[in-house]
């Protein structure tokens, strides 16, 4: 350690009146002594000027004149206020992250002692998110992970400057979600892909809604969502779907891509097969979920994104209002390129717009001089209903318009979702 890193250290710790923790010391000299964490940085400056140890607990002691000891809060009263908080929340957890609140004179104090002696090292915020990090990792045997922490612990310093003040030190755990991959078939019509608030009293609960707040009894959602709600014990979840079917709708095949977001979940380690098989009790061949697993947070963004860069395939049962003939259907291989303003039925929740889809391909086969079933692969995106109904003309090309007569979609399945 050179004479001129000595000679500044000195004139930092005059500049406190001596009262400056190790770790404080330690930190503004981070770049250019060595050590194994700051502490051990103010200690060897200290031993090099010959000064005595720093005692903080000593009674007639002032506290640092920067962090006002709390590195020292951090060894004797966090790691209990942590555990206090694990026991009282019963969360389960692997990995985990740190943060702090600091009081402002504690941050700005760090900042004039780095101006005034030009230290261009970490802040202290780092260090003591560090500190607690590295204190918890030992304890808890648990390990801090930034890019997939399964909580994030809080602890607010802001109190400990008060006089007097009953447990200064406050820590908060924030329990991050779990997202479920899977895919879903709903075999029976009638039920929406997530939960419908009632349309009188906005999810309230009245008697037109029996008091449950819904439009609908049950939901693709809710019938998965309240089994895996229990097994992990969590607040609340979110459905993220690879676009939507109508509740009259079917979704068969291979079912319809989903996210299921589990929000502040007490435990992270589910059994996908209890699972599967408690929800087939109780949905009772109304849905099914199929390949259910974890995946990351980003998956429910590329999911939700997903729908306009599919390809659908449907089974549509199409009524004509005119009898047609089975060569009639030959005429359905001219739609293709579809240009089709937002349908009447969802105008009043999409924009009013024109869109361009494609039809990939369509086969159809004569039930009867009114009846015809089609399969029809199309981009994503692209309303079926309307397509074969023409929706007043919002949809051109049309299956009434090439065939001549008013059609409409008497039945349909969404037989495939597929990633392009």
């Amino acid at each position: 350690m050179n004479q001129e890193i000595l000679d500044k250290a000195e004139q930092l710790i005059n500049y406190t009146n001596g009262n400056i923790c190790n770790h404080c010391l330690g930190r503004k000299f981070s770049d250019c002594v060595d050590g194994n964490g700051n502490e051990e940085r103010g200690i060897k400056i200290r031993e090099a000027l010959n000064l005595e140890p720093y005692a903080p607990n000593e009674s007639n002691r002032e506290k640092c004149a920067v962090c006002h000891d709390l590195f020292e809060d951090i060894d004797t009263k966090v790691l209990d206020l942590v555990r206090e908080k694990i026991e009282f929340l019963n969360v389960e957890f692997d990995t985990f992250v740190v943060g702090c609140k600091l009081p402002k004179e504690i941050v700005e104090k760090d900042q004039e002692i780095s101006d005034e002696f030009d230290c261009n090292v970490e802040i202290i915020k780092k260090e003591v998110n560090r500190e607690i990090g590295k204190m918890l990792e030992a304890n808890l045997e648990q390990k801090a992970d930034f890019d997939g922490e399964d909580v994030l612990v809080m602890v607010d310093f802001r109190r400990i400057l008060n006089e007097g003040q009953e447990n200064p030190i406050r820590v908060r755990l924030q329990i991050n979600p779990i997202f479920i991959e899977g895919r879903y078939r709903k075999l029976i019509r009638g039920i929406p892909q997530t939960k419908w608030p009632c349309t009188k009293c906005k999810g309230k609960g009245c008697e037109e809604c029996n008091f449950t707040g819904k439009q609908y009894p049950e939901s693709v959602e809710e019938l998965l969502s309240e089994v895996v709600l229990k097994h992990a014990n969590g607040y609340e979840a979110k459905f993220h779907g690879a676009g939507r079917e109508d509740i009259d709708v079917r979704m068969l095949g291979t079912g319809r891509p989903f996210v299921l977001e589990i929000k502040e979940p007490k435990i992270r380690k589910i059994d996908f097969d209890k699972i599967s098989e408690e929800v087939s009790q109780t949905a009772k061949g109304k849905t099914e979920y199929l390949n259910l697993k974890f995946t990351e947070r980003k998956r429910k963004v590329e999911i939700k994104g997903s729908s306009p860069d599919t390809y659908k395939v449907y089974r549509a049962l199409v009524k004509c209002e005119d009898d047609i003939k089975e060569e009639d259907l030959e005429k359905l291989q001219s739609l293709h390129i579809i240009q089709q303003r937002t349908p009447i039925r969802v105008s009043h929740r999409r924009a009013d717009k024109i869109r361009e889809k494609e039809v990939k391909n369509i086969e159809a086969k004569f039930i009867d001089s009114k009846t015809f079933e089609m399969i029809i692969k199309t981009e994503g995106g692209l309303y079926i209903k309307e397509l074969i109904s023409s929706d007043e003309g919002r949809s051109n090309p049309s299956v009434s318009e090439v065939l001549g007569t008013q059609a409409i979609c008497a039945e349909l399945d969404v037989i495939e979702v597929g990633i392009k």
